[in-house]
This record gives C-alpha cells, sequence and structure tokens, in this order.
C-alpha cells in the first residue's frame, strides 16, 4: 500500500475555520499533511485547528487575505511550525448579494477584494516560496458561477471568472519552474449557507443537476486533495467541475 498522500507536507488553507475550507483541511491532516489553517477570524481557526489535532498537525492563524502582509505572515508562520509551503489552497470567500440596481459599490468591492484580490495574494507568495524549491502545488476555489452568472451576483460572477484567468495565467508562469496551479468550480454544495437559501431557489437550482442531488463539502475536498497530490502530477492550469453535470 502506498503511503498517505500528503504525508509530511504542509498545506496552508485559507478560510478553513468552517464549510469546504475546513472540509479539505481534515482530508489533508488524514493524507499526512501538517495544516496551517487561515481564517479572518482567529478564534474559529484556532478552534477548528484544535479540532484537526492540534499544534502536531494543525495550527490557526488570523488572516485577512486582502493583506498582502498578512499573507506573508500566515505562510510564515506556516515555515515555522510545519517547514515551507507545499500546498496552498486559495478558498477564502465571501458573498454580498444583490441585483445590480442595488448593489453598492462596497458591496461589488468587498466581494472582489477578497475573492480575487485575496486569491493573487495566496497565489503570488506561495509560488514565490514553491518556485525557489521546484515544486508545489496551488488549487484555487472558484464556482460555477463564474462560468454561467448567477442573478444578484455580478460582483461574486465577475470575482470568480477572474479566478480561472488568474490560475491560467499564473500556472503558465509557474510551469517552468515545478509549479502547479488548478482551480475547482463547485456548484450546489450543502452548507449552513446553501441551505439557508429560500425553498425556492433551493429547488430551482436542484432541477438543474442531472444527479438530482446537491454535493457535500467532502466530494469538494476529494478533488482538492487529487489536485494537491501526485495523483494530478501531470495537469496544471485545468479547472474542475464539481456540480453534479449541472449546465454540462
Amino acid at each position: 500500500m502506498p503511503g498517505p498522500l500528503l504525508n509530511q507536507q504542509t498545506a496552508v488553507i485559507t478560510g478553513a475555520a468552517q464549510g469546504i475550507g475546513f472540509a479539505i483541511a481534515k482530508l489533508f491532516v488524514a493524507e499526512g499533511a501538517r495544516v496551517v489553517v487561515g481564517d479572518i477570524d482567529g478564534d474559529a481557526a484556532a478552534k477548528a485547528a484544535a479540532e484537526l489535532g492540534g499544534t502536531e498537525v494543525a495550527i490557526g492563524v488570523r488572516c485577512d487575505v486582502t493583506s498582502s502582509d498578512d499573507v506573508d505572515a500566515l505562510l510564515a508562520a506556516a515555515d515555522s511550525a510545519f517547514g515551507p509551503v507545499d500546498v496552498m489552497v486559495n478558498n477564502a470567500g465571501i458573498t454580498r448579494d444583490a441585483t445590480m440596481r442595488t448593489m453598492t459599490e462596497e458591496q461589488f468591492d468587498q466581494v472582489i477584494n477578497v475573492h480575487l484580490k485575496g486569491t493573487w495574494n495566496g497565489t503570488r507568495k506561495a509560488a514565490a516560496i514553491m518556485r525557489e524549491r521546484k515544486s508545489g502545488a496551488i488549487v484555487n476555489l472558484s464556482s460555477l458561477s463564474g462560468k454561467v452568472g448567477m442573478v444578484g451576483q455580478t460582483n461574486y460572477s465577475a470575482a470568480k471568472a477572474g479566478i480561472v484567468g488568474m490560475t491560467k495565467a499564473a500556472a503558465k508562469e509557474m510551469a517552468h519552474h515545478g509549479v502547479r496551479i488548478n482551480a475547482i468550480q463547485p456548484g450546489l454544495i450543502r452548507s449552513a449557507m446553501t441551505e439557508a437559501m429560500p425553498q425556492k431557489a433551493w429547488d430551482q437550482k436542484m432541477a438543474e443537476i442531472p444527479m438530482k442531488r446537491a454535493g457535500e463539502v467532502d466530494e469538494v475536498a476529494g478533488v482538492a486533495l487529487f489536485l494537491a497530490s501526485s495523483l494530478s502530477s501531470y495537469m496544471t492550469g485545468t479547472v474542475m467541475e464539481v456540480t453534479g453535470g449541472r449546465f454540462m
């Protein structure tokens, strides 16, 4: 039997105190990684790290991904605790849904900054470390909303589409340095946020899914593990949809 897929690797995951990010962190630990949980809520990050097994395998660090200094500090904390980053997962995100008519400029800027600038900060800062070692994997979380557009999400759809373009451009820049950069586009994933949707909206989305069910956070985590590990060693600049076949 082969060993764990991420044995002794240092993985940094933003927005990992809950939801998809926490599911990724949990699976990475199970596959032998030492994980740094980055989150805007430092207390929640510390609590998540404790749930993952404590300081031997995980630490929590407060990080505002829109601040390059915070991202530098996050990666420095990872290096200090476990060694230089081997895997970077840019997962942090927020929603500020509203139609264009009612969306404020602040709501637009907030979403663009967290998703797009935050992913850019995480990608460029991690890549700078990885290229020196000629190895590393970066996984960026986009969304189906960045492929098809969603009503009330001109900010979110724009940011998530931008992450795809950024991933491909960065992948081209870093491929000859041994650094792979890929993206995931989840569809309707069962979480506290999606389960708070009005029933009508939930039913409408479900009707668009050939597999006739919502996805689970663990199913996104499995794809993140694949892209982070040697299983995907000849893949870079790809976008993997985890959608149950929605909008094929």
